[in-house]
């Protein structure tokens, strides 16, 4: 049977990632792998983190199954942190939940229910998004297509280009939009923006499917769910996948949640029977460790404002990093403007380099990024950044 299957070439992240484990240059910087790391290269466990774990195992009784729908305090949680306490379809009763493992097990998830309310359903991705959306969604048998979303010359949203091409779609079709720190790219929709693509959506029915990977990270916990929660008032239909991973840093507990607003609270029990159904047939039941430790923090008001601090001078290292090094850049007479990455969010921008500069930085400097040249701000640091930037300049 085996000997059918034909060698694959490995992840373009993961290869970047053992190129840069087997270098043994003392000056290599991995600017590639996408987990937030802090000044010391290290990416730490929050202490509300560790404050929540201690309370749940000092209290913890049994290792049972939390069941399907995983746990009722961190789904509640969330619900409220994505949509807000008081929004009205919470109070309408029109929201599903489900734990998943971590957004890519959500994104299954929810790709899954798509396609068994619509096996035509037809998903529309970002040029460029993150890689693993095609797998995820492509897997589960969703049509994929894609639209224009990154103007790789103005290092900016192409939003007339996004516009003209959604008015073309036909109601029922979904588009799958970046909630904030778009991956790879770190260029997102302002308010204005999302005002205006909910009108579209509206107007048309078409359906969005916002991945919420980084709420937090932009500019704060609340601004940055301003679309999920401007679209879940507006729109009959609406599906949106979350992370824990980088927000909470609970990236090894794979913590996430699928949330889907349907048109009336009827719907939305048949919605929420089918999202335990398709994520029995998946994965049978959630792992509990990760959304434990998020529902305690969640549900917690000493824990949350502590979470609140923490996260709050993440997001604001990682945006002082985006000014640190365009003015290293500008310093050392770099032949070209990189002002527009102080002006993009989250951990990731383009660079806007060749994929020949992108192999010689590598290969000569031992400065790792994506070919793409995408590259993740937070693995630059006081102690690098100077390399960095001197290396860049170099291959210009």
């Amino acid at each position: 049977m085996f000997e059918k299957l034909e060698l694959l070439a490995p992840d373009a992240i993961i290869g970047i990632m053992a190129l840069f484990r087997e270098d043994q240059a003392p000056n290599k910087v991995d600017l590639s792998v996408g987990v937030y790391q802090d000044d010391t290269g290290n990416t730490p466990v929050m202490e509300c983190v560790k404050r929540a774990e201690r309370q749940i195992v000092d209290a913890q009784t049994t290792k049972t199954y939390v069941g399907i729908a995983g746990n009722m305090d961190f789904n509640r949680g969330m619900e409220k942190l994505l949509f807000g306490a008081d929004h009205p379809v919470l109070a309408a009763g029109r929201v599903a939940t489900v734990q998943s493992p971590g957004g890519s097990g959500g994104l299954c998830v929810a790709a899954h229910l798509l396609h068994r309310a619509n096996p035509d359903a037809r998903i529309w991705l970002s040029a460029p998004s993150w890689p693993n959306h095609l797998p995820l969604l492509g897997l589960a048998g969703l049509r994929l297509e894609s639209y224009p979303y990154y103007d790789y010359d103005a290092h900016a949203v192409d939003f007339d280009a996004m516009m003209a091409c959604f008015e073309k779609l036909d109601a029922g079709e979904l588009v799958l939009i970046h909630g904030c720190c778009h991956n790879p790219c770190g260029a997102d929709l302002s308010q204005v923006q999302w005002q205006a693509l909910t009108d579209l959506c509206e107007r048309r029915g078409v359906i969005p499917f916002i991945d919420l990977a980084y709420q937090g990270l932009a500019e704060s916990l609340e601004a940055d769910a301003y679309g999920v929660r401007l679209m879940a008032e507006r729109l009959p239909e609406v599906v949106v996948v979350s992370s824990c991973s980088k927000n909470l840093g609970l990236y090894r507990e794979r913590t996430g949640a699928v949330c889907v607003v349907s048109s009336s609270p009827e719907q939305s029990k048949a919605t929420a029977t089918n999202l335990a159904n398709v994520a029995r047939g998946i994965y049978s039941m959630p792992p509990d460790h990760g959304a434990a430790i998020a529902g305690q923090i969640l549900n917690d008001e000493a824990l949350t404002a502590l979470w609140v601090e923490e996260l709050d001078e993440v997001r604001r290292r990682i945006n002082g990093l985006r000014d640190l090094i365009v003015a290293k850049l500008a310093e050392r007479g770099a032949p070209r403007d990189f002002s527009f990455i102080a002006n993009e969010r989250g951990m990731f921008s383009f660079l806007g380099i060749s994929k020949e500069q992108v192999i010689r930085l590598r290969e000569e400097f031992h400065v790792y990024m994506l070919e793409s040249s995408r590259i993740n701000l937070a693995g630059i640091n006081q102690a690098n950044v100077d390399y960095v930037a001197d290396s860049i300049v170099a291959v210009l």
